[in-house]
């Protein structure tokens, strides 16, 4: 019973952390692509709530659930599939914190423009592109992740 629930949670864990991931991404790009600061702003809001709700409380369920888990199942930490996956996990958190900082930074120049009526600085554009550029290699590296969950394979590193 123990080895179901902590699948069970760290499989919801994984899904929240690439739902949660694409639909930000989706719903800060959609209204970055409508240019107006006000639906900019009202969308960073509720994305940095969602980020610090759902990704940050799946970042830190992750790990626990995943030691646990191995530890259950009788897997080493240091099978290759694990290593590879925390270093993975690892890559996609060295350009999540630096999102967050920018999602924050993006959320509060969106309100400024909106609150003084001038157009979004170019900070926010220098911002936005960052943010998105350093989307992909985080999202591959959860898309890994899930296919080394998946397929297990038997190698080893170093």
């Amino acid at each position: 019973m123990l080895y179901f629930a902590l699948k069970y949670l760290h499989v919801i864990g994984a899904s929240v952390l690439l739902g949660t991931g694409a639909g930000i991404a989706f719903f800060m790009v959609v209204a970055h692509v409508t240019r107006d600061r006000a639906v900019i702003a009202g969308t960073a809001r509720i994305v940095v709530i969602a980020d610090f709700v759902f990704t940050a409380t799946a970042v830190f369920a992750q790990p626990v659930t995943g030691v646990l888990l191995a530890w259950n199942v009788g897997y080493a930490l240091s099978d290759g599939w694990i290593v590879l996956s925390i270093i993975l996990y690892l890559v996609t958190g060295a350009f999540w914190l630096p999102v967050v900082w920018m999602q924050l930074r993006m959320r509060d120049l969106a309100a400024s423009a909106v609150a003084s009526g001038a157009p979004l600085p170019r900070s926010y554009h220098r911002l936005f592109w960052t943010w998105f550029a350093f989307g992909f290699p985080a999202f591959a590296a959860v898309l890994g992740i899930f296919w080394l969950m998946i397929a297990r394979p038997d190698f080893t590193i170093l």
